[in-house]
């Protein structure tokens, strides 16, 4: 019984910052990826950052490269995304999802295909307003 679940979004002013973290449990797998994606109202779901378990790579998004950091707590195997320099277009619903195929026979390197997340969690809103 996987579960995810996200915390830490809430409404900030443009520039202000925010923590997500994202509770995985429920499943015993040698390598997968977690990845944090949003969606905003008339968009489609984008990924944001990913890292891998138990190599710890990480990936970000073009736009969240230099202003994100992405960390994990291998013990309680949780996932932190730390959000700085917040912009009005971060606004979105904020999900973290497992992707089990990683590291295995046939799979790629790249960590933000989304038909790979099987497990998501319920999300959490950001809103970034003046």
């Amino acid at each position: 019984q996987v579960r995810l679940v996200e915390s830490g979004g809430g409404s900030v002013p443009p520039g202000g910052s925010l923590r997500l973290s994202c509770a995985a449990s429920g499943f015993a797998l040698d390598n997968y990826a977690i990845g944090w994606f949003r969606q905003a109202p008339g968009k489609e779901r984008e990924g944001v950052s990913a890292i891998t378990w138990p190599d710890g790579r990480i990936d970000y998004a073009d736009s969240a490269k230099d202003r994100f950091s992405i960390s994990r707590d291998v013990v309680q195997n949780t996932v932190y995304l730390q959000m700085n320099s917040l912009k009005r277009e971060d606004t979105a619903v904020y999900s973290c999802a497992l992707n089990p195929y990683y590291g295995g026979a046939g799979d790629t390197d790249e960590l933000f295909i989304v038909d790979e997340y099987d497990y998501w969690g319920q999300g959490t809103q950001v809103t970034v307003s003046s």
